[in-house]
Parts: structure tokens; sequence; C-alpha cells
């Protein structure tokens, strides 16, 4: 089933005409791979048949004519777009409110669309699932409806994350940063507080990625030109290779809705060091090192404890080994 059963799920049950699941959400960003993992569990659900972007304004409008032509009896959306009109149950995820809260992913337009065609759609939904308390709460209290009304599914971790397998193995330890550079990525203050660190000599930062050519500008004027590397993009077999071979992965973002580098890291029995902020304490679970992703001092400090924790490990290891 969809739902674990609860007080939502009378109104999910199977046996449906059609069950329809927006595919057009796979890729390899975090909702993508959310939505290949649905895909790969839940049975009896029938891919769209609807071109064009789901995160599209005009969506809304677009998917009501689409299900007005269909016999459905249910509409599932990984993301978190729905139809203007229901024609039929829906359900959709929202993953957090970062198009609110995030100034680089907000504008009027942005706001618009949420006040008027995400709110409505919260509130008429059978059911809103999300993935940490931190984004339910949040959903909640915008949307003026009960905790209850939303729920927490979580994110898993994918097969290829984990400890046993191969690593990668560079000229220097590194440091990897997993995600996209944008300015909530805090991406360009973890490059500072790398270069305040003292470990630049002797560790390297990696990031998944392709950087502008400005940010390669910013790398040079830090004097990081030959420490900091950037792999782009990478399957999950080659990223879970990158995790286990790290000193540690850094994400000391300033917003995230869940976090999903956190858990692969440590699945891959990588060390973490995340943000104070939003839900990455949550995400980590006590089992990360957290600091404040608005001082680039103590973000280096993180990185040098990071740093002498694993140099530490690989002594008594190979004293062990004496």
């Amino acid at each position: 089933n969809l739902l674990p059963q609860d007080t939502h799920s009378h109104k999910l049950r199977t046996g449906c005409r059609m069950r329809i699941l927006d595919t057009r959400w796979l890729g390899r960003h975090g909702i993508g791979r959310f939505a290949a993992e649905l895909r790969a569990r839940l049975s009896g659900f029938e891919p769209i048949h609807l071109k064009g972007r789901p995160s599209s304004a005009v969506d809304p409008w677009r998917l009501h004519l689409y299900l007005r032509s269909v016999t459905a009896d249910l509409f599932f959306s990984p993301g978190y777009n729905a139809p203007v009109h229901a024609t039929c149950a829906f359900a959709f995820c929202l993953h957090d409110l970062n198009h609110l809260h995030v100034q680089e992913n907000s504008g009027p337009l942005k706001r618009a669309y949420y006040e008027h065609l995400i709110k409505p759609a919260v509130r008429r939904a059978a059911v809103v699932l999300t993935v940490s308390e931190f984004s339910r709460a949040a959903i909640c209290e915008w949307a003026g409806i009960a905790e209850a009304s939303v729920i927490n599914v979580g994110n898993g971790v994918s097969a290829p994350f984990a400890a046993e397998g191969p690593r990668v193995e560079m000229d220097r330890p590194y440091f990897l940063y997993v995600g996209n550079h944008r300015p909530h990525k805090n991406f360009e203050r973890l490059l500072r507080a790398f270069a305040i660190s003292g470990l630049d000599q002797d560790c390297l930062l990696v990031s998944t990625g392709t950087p502008s050519r400005e940010l390669r500008s910013f790398v040079a004027a830090l004097g990081l030109g030959g420490c900091v590397r950037f792999v782009g993009s990478v399957s999950d077999e080659a990223l879970a290779s990158l995790y286990r071979g790290a000193t540690g992965l850094v994400l000391v973002s300033l917003y995230e809705g869940f976090g999903l580098p956190i858990v692969e890291a440590m699945s891959c029995g990588a060390a973490v060091l995340t943000s104070t902020t939003a839900s990455m304490p949550e995400t980590a679970g006590g089992a990360a090192l957290l600091v404040d992703p608005t001082s680039v001092d103590a973000i280096a400090a993180g990185l040098r404890q990071i740093a002498s924790d694993e140099r530490q490990t690989r002594l008594a290891a190979a004293a062990g080994h004496e």
C-alpha cells in the first residue's frame, strides 16, 4: 500500500480502477531519487502519460485536464505538484518549503504559486507526505492544518550506499561535499573555512557537480586551486566509493528539508560535519558533528576536528596491525 495503516488509509485503499504515479519527477536531484525508489516499490501504479515539467507554474491546470481525460481513482506525485481541481483522490509529497524560505529559490511568483495552488492542495489532498519532522511542522504551521494531516515518511538509503565496497583513494586525504553550489548550500563559506583551517596543505576538498566560471575564480582567489577538485555528476556507485574513501562528508547548508547525503555518508561509514539548522540535526540523529553554518570559524574548527579524529583512527588502526 502507498501508506501505513493510519487515519488517512481509508481514503487510499487498493482496488482503484487506475492509480497514476507522476514519473516526470525522475532524475538525479533529490525528488528524482525519491521518485525512483517509490517507483521500484509501489505496485499497481501506472506511469503518467503527460509531458512537460511537473514544476512548471502551469502544470496544475495541465494535470487537471489530463486527469479528467482518464478514469483514475488516485493520483500520486512524489513532488510538490497537484491538480488545480481534484477529479480523483490525490496525494503528493511536499518535501520542504525551501521555495518560501530560501532567498534564491523564492520570489513573488513562487510565493503566489505556493499561496494559491499548493496551500489549497495541501488542504484538499487525501494525504500529504513529507520527509522530516522539521518539514512537517513547517508545512502544518504555514497551511494552518493539524499535524496529523501530514505524514513524515522520511528518506531511506539506496542499496549502493553500504560500508563494504570499493573506496576512492586520492593523493591526499579528502573531505567530500555532495550537492549543487547554490547560495543556500553555503559552499562559498565552506571554501573560506577550508582556506583558514590550515588543512589545505595536507587535505583536499572534493565536490560533486561542475563549477561555474565565477566559482572557479573564487577558488583561485582563496589560493585553493590545487586542493579543491570537482568530480561532476557521478553515479550512485561512484558516489558511494567517494563516501567510503573520504575523511568525512561536509554538508553545512543553511537550509535542507532532509539532507540525504548525511545518511548516505553514514551508511558508507563516513564521518559527517553538518549544520545546527533546519532538518540537519534531526537527520543526523546525534551521530554527526554539528556547527553553526553562518560561522566560517566554526566550520573550520569542525573540519580540523574531523581531520584529527580521522588521523587518530588511522594511527590506531596502524598500531593494531603492528
